[in-house]
């Protein structure tokens, strides 16, 4: 997805709240190269709000200590390791939630946005993919993510067939297997949801996610094309 293309989309998509990012803040978090000593979240809806942050030592440590399966390069177990890699890159978006909420103020934020949007602390599903997109990013430049390559943020819906929704996305090198990494469907520090693409495209929502369980109206409505 063009720079441009995107920034338009993640402003179009931010309905609930009302105040918004200056598209040229959005467009340089997306494309910046984070570090441990400097990178930059969003929160407050299509990053109204956003904050540079730093992890030390013990915080970075956390993370790398989901990352500690055993090496093997055949080709059977690189397949049998990317699934775990993507368990482990989930589980370590929500433990970057974890370290981030307690800086940020973030640490309250709930599944979903629609029933959500006026309370401190939210984020909205363009905050979600922005921040786990930047989290892998972080892992994938310090060695930790090997077997997957980071994409573009998607958006399904567009308005034309329900209420748009944005996700990060991840490819699997050895096979091209495309995967939707969306943290927007649980409460803070909750594992990211990691599915196939096209499942994701076809409207998925996780059974177990509290959206199923609250009155999200559109929000679940979603069936479009790519």
């Amino acid at each position: 997805m063009r720079p441009l293309l995107f920034s338009v989309l993640l402003l179009l998509t931010v309905a609930t709240f009302n105040t918004q990012a200056a598209v040229s803040d959005v467009s340089r978090i997306y494309h910046e190269i984070p570090s441990l000593e400097k990178f930059d979240v969003c929160y407050g809806g299509g990053c109204a709000e956003i904050q540079q942050l730093a992890l030390d030592v013990d915080e970075w440590q956390r993370i790398v200590s989901i990352f500690n399966a055993e090496e093997n390069t055949s080709i059977n177990a690189l397949l049998e390791n990317a699934v775990l890699e993507r368990e482990q890159i989930s589980n370590a978006i929500g433990v970057f939630e974890e370290i981030v909420g307690l800086k940020t103020g973030t640490s309250t934020d709930l599944a979903g946005t629609f029933d959500n949007a006026s309370m401190s602390g939210q984020l909205d599903c363009n905050d979600e993919a922005i921040n786990s997109t930047t989290y892998m990013h972080l892992m994938r430049r310090y060695g930790l993510i090997k077997l997957h390559e980071i994409e573009d943020l998607r958006t399904r819906n567009f308005f034309f067939t329900g209420w748009p929704h944005t996700t990060a996305v991840i490819h699997e090198i050895a096979t091209g297997n495309r995967y939707a990494v969306d943290s927007w469907f649980f409460d803070n520090g909750t594992p990211a949801t990691i599915v196939p693409f096209a499942l994701w495209k076809s409207g998925y929502i996780p059974p177990e996610s509290p959206l199923n369980h609250a009155n999200q109206g559109t929000a679940q409505v979603s069936h479009s094309t790519e």
